[in-house]
């Protein structure tokens, strides 16, 4: 007997092939049959009718910070109501795992940096999470059964220095015996079921002291070393993120992701890069790495969003703004000191210089604050704001963007909400984006979903770039735009018997609306542990979405099911070599 009969689904199986009607039965959490409309004959617990509806697999979402949130949220909200069934996490050299058994301090160090460098709310990671682990394996076993969707994760870099440097991790160099016991615990770590490493040299990442956190120190001889453990576990994979990444790698970032790959002979996947037709040479120049790695036995993955994703913006508290070369220490002072800068003209013309040189990489875009739009206010000045644009404002009072905008916020005591508009969303900068999609080394993926909670909702990319593609901008076709989001990342992760709607395979789907399927605005709400803020998206579309075969979201609303699996290297990833 079948467990549940899905009738009359269009099927789009995630091979990018042609759409077709069938009946799929699942039984046992796999798909146990697929036949022709009325072809399955076999009873079935349950049933529906899925005429006018696509059935896809479930989508894999390559890059999220979901380490501490399942500990609260074993939904992965928002990502599993937009059909992710599978997350990728502990990817920017960050993770709650390995801990020092006779330091309990390094948990305290780990949250700080998490709430800083990753945006996750202390409060909630105080409070959500128990923190009863040591060991990679331990924490792989914390969510063992407790989960509704499937979850693998990277170990990071940052946790392996913290583990066997201690606090000389954040400026120090490993001596021969501690880089081996650094080796020694990730190969422990894949062991268990880590997929891999993952690292960061990027400089806008820096701890809860505000210092370049622990793998922004480590030498490439270091980063050799850990890339060829990777390769001596099965199913493993590299996750990098470098200073280049947000601009344009320099020739040694690019020699050093070579060698890194090559070493392990395994992909090794970044994250993420930004498509502007405003700046055409930053394509071809990132995709170089990919180029070069092919001719050098290793293989390198641009990570890049389908979407634009709106972020909310603020002088008040630690966002993008921040990591602009030299506003940091202005924006760190405290709020009255803060605003006396900021209304110094003097100040504010050495900021927008700053943030219009190439130091400034992609965060140039974040200074042309005649394009922000005002979001929430609160005081009685700013009444009649919300939903203006600077310009416009600017204009009105005679006043230059950003001072207009200074005196906006300053109004608010620095508390208002501000949504840039993005500057590549003309149509010159979209058709950059298809073709750059066809690129065999480029991957859709990038939400950061978990992270940064407070100021980006990347989660809904799934459901919002479907709705474009069946009814916005069409830029590829349904059967490609699934493969992209299920098949794609399946495979560069070497997922077992999942990616792909085919007999056999594990039963994660998706049901939708084609004619529905999107995404709501994001809308801050105060879910999560101690109140703190998120930033949450509805899905508009979705019938249904099955782990393993049992239902874990319907019509948009969680059922309370927890299905889900942990991915352990090896035994539900296999290999995908370079060689």
């Amino acid at each position: 007997m079948l467990d549940h009969l899905i009738r009359g689904a269009t099927v789009v199986d995630g091979t990018g092939a042609p759409a077709f009607t069938a009946d799929v039965g699942l039984r046992g959490g796999r798909i146990a049959v697929i036949g022709a409309p009325g072809t399955v004959t076999e009873e079935a617990r349950g049933s529906e009718d899925a005429t006018g509806l696509v059935l896809a697999p479930g989508f894999v979402d390559p890059h999220t910070h979901y380490d501490a949130q399942l500990f609260w949220d074993p939904y992965a909200t928002p990502s599993m109501n937009h059909g992710v069934t599978t997350v990728a996490g502990g990817n920017c050299g960050f993770t709650l795992a390995p801990l020092h058994p006779d330091r309990p301090e390094d948990a305290d160090y780990t949250r700080r940096m998490m709430s800083r460098v990753e945006g996750m709310a202390l409060a909630a990671l105080e409070e959500g999470v128990d923190w009863s682990w040591s060991s990679f394996a331990e924490y792989l076993d914390a969510l063992e059964g407790r989960i509704a969707v499937n979850a693998g994760f990277m170990v990071g870099h940052c946790a392996l220095r913290r583990y066997v440097m201690g606090a000389d991790a954040v400026g120090g160099q490993p001596t021969p015996e501690q880089l081996d016991r650094m080796v020694a615990l990730l190969k422990d770590a894949m062991g268990a079921g880590a997929w891999g490493l993952s690292t960061t040299q990027s400089a806008t990442h820096s701890d809860g002291d505000g210092a370049p956190v622990a793998s922004r120190h480590a030498a490439p001889a270091e980063l050799i070393a850990l890339s060829r453990a990777v390769g001596e576990h099965e199913g493993t994979q590299i996750e990098a993120i470098l200073a280049g990444c947000l601009d344009q790698f320099s020739d040694a970032e690019i020699d050093l992701f070579v060698e890194m790959s090559a070493a392990a002979g395994r992909p090794l996947n970044w994250n993420v890069l930004t498509i502007d037709a405003a700046v055409p040479e930053r394509v071809p120049r990132q995709l170089l790495a990919s180029e070069r790695a092919r001719k050098s036995g290793g293989r390198i993955v641009a990570l890049t969003m389908p979407i634009l994703t709106p972020m909310n913006m603020s002088l008040g508290s630690f966002c993008a703004l921040n990591l602009i070369p030299g506003w940091g220490g202005i924006l760190g002072l405290p709020v009255p000191e803060r605003i006396a800068k900021l209304r110094d003209p003097d100040v504010r013309a050495g900021m927008l210089r700053r943030a219009d040189s190439k130091e400034a990489g992609v965060f140039r875009r974040l200074a042309r604050f005649g394009r922000y739009v005002i979001g929430d206010t609160y005081s009685a000045e700013n009444e009649g704001l919300t939903g203006r644009v600077v310009d416009d404002i600017a204009a009105e009072r005679g006043q230059d963007a950003f001072q207009c905008l200074v005196e906006i916020c300053a109004n608010d005591d620095l508390r208002t909400v501000l949504w840039p508009m993005p500057t590549d969303n003309d149509p010159a900068s979209w058709a950059l984006r298809r073709e750059t999609w066809q690129h065999e080394d480029v991957l859709l993926g990038g939400s950061d979903a978990g992270a940064h909670l407070d100021r980006m909702c990347g989660a809904p990319y799934t459901t919002r770039f479907l709705g474009d593609c069946l009814r916005g901008r069409r830029l590829v076709p349904l059967e490609q735009a699934v493969r992209m989001l299920s098949d794609d990342p399946a495979r560069l992760f070497g997922l077992r018997e999942r990616g792909r709607i085919t007999e056999g395979f594990h039963a994660d789907l998706v049901l939708f609306d084609p004619e529905r399927i999107d995404a709501g605005p994001a809308t801050l709400v105060h879910d999560l542990p101690g109140g703190s803020p998120r930033l949450d998206s509805r899905a508009t579309g979705i019938v249904s979405v099955r782990v393993n075969g049992v239902e874990t979201v319907r019509d948009d609303e969680v059922t309370g099911a927890i299905p889900g699996r942990v991915l352990r290297s090896g035994r539900d990833t296999r290999t995908v070599s370079t060689r």
